[in-house]
């Protein structure tokens, strides 16, 4: 059996999909991953022998670009075409497409899937573009939900519009130049009839609704094998537990001012300081000896071993540091990140910081609490709650819907 897994986005959106992959081959399937070309990514997916069938351009290169709000239809076009051009010949032979990532990416690679007549399933990695009754939808950018609307069920229509208007021009150019029929409703076609839910219930708990049959996997996590670098262990042992700061795929412009606010915050709760470059480029800020500064590193062994986790609030490593038993301090810049920092606050396990730009005051008092012993007691308590067969539950319902 033949799988193709696809996904336009950020690490986020490849990381699971490489751990789905292994425990699909596990069970005797072959796998592909279309995804963006950066190297990172193919680096990763090389590591658990997947290749990567590269779509589009870099998801790195897109997210630092920063364009207006106004250009979005335009990227959204750009990243259909990409599915379009790159998934017919990637998904030749396959019995199933899993589609994630931003919702054009999954409605284009969907619509593929359709017209090669191959099974297809739907997956998000955060619920909130999830229909429900109990909350509101994200807001796109340059679309604000309408303040004087507080019907969730009315601002999930108003989301369903917003979806058209951004989307809908360039998917159904694509799908009747491919003789297939336009769609009028893209949220609906992208999530089909049993959309899945790849987090844990725990961290990201779905409450049923009767307009929608989600299946919730639980999180694909793919296991890091890998030891830390000689010199990390090394400046780890030389002391406690340093805070670990980073913030994965968020470009965070003005890096350097971001830099700087951490180390002082972190020094004021007299820690050490592991730094992740990410795709903000951090560095350090002097030449001080309490700074580490990592690139692609085991998150959940580091983590494992910091006094507290300072991120962006991404699914993934909320999900990482979660496990770990690390507290969390959540600096959110966008999307769904300001989700993940209510529910860390919600479990107890850490710090939703106001707002995306930390001031070392701010920063310092986050830190404060997470470091607090009764917060780091309940992150160790939590870490025993979290799942790690989400890939392994998905893989076998995968697989068996296939055969049936």
């Amino acid at each position: 059996m033949r799988v193709l897994l696809s996904t336009y986005g950020s690490r986020g959106d490849v990381e699971p999909l490489a751990g789905l992959a292994v425990q699909l081959r596990a069970l005797g399937a072959e796998v592909r991953v279309c995804a963006p070309p950066d190297e990172d990514f193919a680096r990763r997916l090389a590591d658990v022998g997947v290749a990567l069938v590269p779509v589009g351009r870099s998801a790195r290169a897109w997210t630092k670009a920063a364009p207006p709000p106004s250009s979005l239809p335009q990227r959204a076009a750009e990243v259909i075409a990409g599915q379009f051009d790159a998934i017919p010949a990637a998904a030749e032979g396959c019995d199933a497409l899993v589609a994630t990532g931003m919702m054009p990416a999954a409605a284009g690679a969907l619509s593929v899937a359709e017209k090669l007549g191959i099974r297809s399933v739907s997956v998000t990695f955060q619920q909130l573009t999830l229909p429900s009754p109990h909350r509101p939808p994200l807001a796109y950018p340059g679309r604000p939900l309408p303040s004087e609307v507080t019907d969730n069920r009315e601002l999930w229509d108003l989301d369903a519009q917003s979806i058209n208007a951004l989307f809908g021009a360039a998917l159904n150019t694509h799908r009747v130049a491919n003789g297939l029929p336009p769609v009028d409703d893209v949220r609906a076609y992208v999530l089909g009839d049993r959309p899945w839910l790849a987090t844990d219930p725990v961290l990201d708990p779905w409450q049923p609704t009767p307009d929608l049959d989600v299946v919730q996997t639980g999180a694909w996590i793919l296991p890091d094998v890998h030891p830390l670098p000689a010199e990390l262990v090394a400046f780890l042992d030389a002391g406690t537990p340093p805070v670990y700061v980073g913030f994965g795929s968020m470009p965070m412009h003005g890096s350097a001012d971001v830099a700087k606010v951490a180390m002082e915050a972190v020094r004021e709760q007299g820690r050490r300081a592991v730094v992740a470059r990410g795709w903000a480029d951090l560095a350090p800020i002097d030449g001080q000896e309490d700074c580490f500064v990592v690139g692609e590193v085991n998150q959940h062994a580091l983590f494992a071993r910091v006094a507290a986790v300072v991120h962006h609030g991404g699914a993934g490593t909320t999900t990482t540091a979660t496990r770990a038993g690390a507290s969390q301090v959540v600096v959110p810049q966008a999307a769904d990140q300001p989700y993940w920092a209510g529910r860390v606050a919600d479990l107890g396990i850490g710090v939703a910081h106001d707002g995306p730009t930390p001031t070392v005051e701010s920063l310092s008092a986050a830190l404060g609490t997470a470091l607090a012993p009764e917060t780091r007691a309940r992150a160790t308590a939590v870490a025993g709650m979290i799942r790690a067969d989400g890939a392994t539950v998905a893989a076998r319902l995968l697989l068996d819907a296939v055969s049936r």
